[in-house]
């Protein structure tokens, strides 16, 4: 199969008879998120576990110290047990109904402003992460003014405010969200062998395409060298609001990739799937890489001023939504 045919068989409507079955406990599923609280406290864990394993340096996080959050095996013990999950049902067929729902054309697009969306996000705060008490739009400003203080160029800035607002799909019971397992974590390709550098590989023994005679190959349905725009990413926050703004938005290639990729661990940090890029994919590497740091080191700092900083970032969201409100 040619790279990317897969992935056009996912804006097929008839694929969204993959999960029907599902469809029906989808209310039932996002109520049991609790509004997003127990999801934030999976969604933290997963950052403490990265942030601990890949502790970089960049200029706002020069001084911290980075024993204050919780020591690596204890975060990895309380992921565990999601990321069996995750690496369970992340699968092709998923993947394909995932995506078959939000290209539907009969899937109702709510439209909101970018400001608004952060706003409806907050409702997600987890009360019971010792890191953080921080709501989600303090996390977004936080992310956002540690690049700002850094100097880094404004469509980074707005980048790192809106690099969370994926996990608005709790709130849109048309995608078929099914739980935790796809909405945050690790992400990695499906439709080819799943290696060995992904976080907890001897869990994907339950994924059915790990015995697939095609899926579990190393290059699977792809090409080598097809380019990473090619390759279907397992589905959650960071691949729906990549495909949310790719098309209603101004942002340069390098932030669209820090949106899509900034979970793909095992590509950006431990050099998995490189036999997949493109030439392209290199610069998109290097974006990736430095924008990283300021996702999962910044949540310490002090917590910003929401009103006085609010019409800066408006000012910022304009430039680069200058179409106002999007369709989610």
């Amino acid at each position: 199969m040619a790279p990317g045919a897969l992935i056009d068989v996912a804006y097929d409507d008839d694929n969204n008879n993959n999960n029907n079955n599902n469809n029906n406990n989808n209310d039932k599923n996002i109520n049991n998120i609790n509004n997003g609280t127990i999801l934030e406290h999976v969604s933290d864990a997963i950052d403490d576990v990265n942030s601990i394993k890949y502790d970089t340096k960049s200029k706002f996080d020069a001084t911290k110290d980075k024993a204050t959050f919780r020591q690596y095996e204890d975060a990895c013990d309380r992921v565990r047990g999601f990321y069996r999950e995750q690496h369970e049902k992340q699968t092709v067929a998923y993947n394909l109904a995932a995506r078959g729902r939000f290209y539907s054309a009969s899937r109702p697009r709510p439209r909101m402003t970018i400001w608004q969306a952060m706003e409806k996000l907050d409702a997600l705060v987890d009360e019971s992460d010792p890191d953080t008490s921080l709501s989600q739009i303090e996390h977004l400003l936080q992310s956002a003014e540690a690049i700002r203080r850094d100097g880094k160029p404004r469509w980074m800035q707005v980048t790192g405010l809106i690099h969370d607002l994926g996990k608005l799909m709790l709130f849109f019971p048309e995608l078929g969200t099914q739980g935790q397992w796809d909405v945050v974590g690790d992400t990695f390709p499906v439709g080819c062998a799943f290696d060995e550098r992904i976080i907890y590989p001897e869990t994907f023994a339950a994924n059915p395409d790990a015995q697939h005679p095609v899926y579990s190959t190393p290059h699977g349905i792809y090409a080598p060298g097809c380019g990473l725009d090619n390759v279907m990413l397992s589905w959650g926050h960071d691949e729906y609001l990549y495909h949310v703004v790719k098309d209603q938005s101004r942002l340069p290639p390098e932030a669209l990739a820090m949106i899509r990729y900034h979970s793909f661990y095992p590509w950006h940090r431990e050099g998995a799937y490189r036999d997949l890029m493109c030439d392209r994919d290199w610069d998109m590497l290097r974006a990736v890489q430095a924008f990283n740091p300021y996702d999962l080191y910044s949540k310490s700092d002090e917590v910003p001023r929401v009103e006085e900083l609010k019409p800066y970032y408006l000012e910022l969201i304009d430039e680069f939504f200058p179409q106002g409100e999007l369709e989610w």
